[in-house]
């Protein structure tokens, strides 16, 4: 009996566009996670529903008022669209590192590279209903506050955090 003792082989990350696809084409299909759709007073709902090696998708649903705070994807790259209702994106960019605030409707999808940090939220009247795509699947998650200086990292979660 021999041992294969060579590490397994690496998974490539799907592409930002890769991503986006999957995100929308999941949208177009909302009898796959609409019944699933839970709203919460107390924070964002959340579940994920696929998981493969190369990638995992999340369904999460934001009453007015929630928000994600800034974050990053652990090193992974990421897409959400949001399926119902409209939400807004924060995130520091431009030659001067200013902030910049987007409107993110229905049918709107987003896609972002391995170091990109953003704020998610709903300002909107209404709930709304994301999915997301990151590749490969989420190891960990930094989190920062928005000081003068810019954003300073305070925290670190993983899986178990979720």
């Amino acid at each position: 009996m021999t041992l294969d003792l060579a590490p397994p082989p690496t998974v490539r990350p799907l592409s930002s566009n890769a991503l986006r696809a999957i995100v929308r084409e999941l949208a177009e299909s909302p009898q796959e996670w609409i019944h699933r759709v839970r709203l919460d007073t107390e924070g964002r709902w959340y579940e994920r529903l696929r998981l493969a090696e190369d990638h995992e998708v999340w369904l999460i649903s934001w009453l007015p008022g929630q928000s994600t705070g800034f974050h990053d994807h652990g090193g992974s790259r990421g897409a959400f669209t949001v399926a119902l209702g409209e939400l807004e994106e924060l995130s520091l960019a431009g030659p001067d590192g200013g902030l910049a605030v987007r409107r993110v409707p229905a049918g709107t999808a987003r896609a972002f590279g391995p170091q990109y940090l953003h704020d998610v939220r709903n300002t909107a009247n209404g709930p709304a209903v994301t999915l997301h795509a990151y590749s490969p699947p989420l190891a960990a998650m930094s989190r920062y506050e928005l000081r003068a200086g810019g954003l300073v990292r305070t925290a670190v979660e993983g899986p178990e955090q979720w």
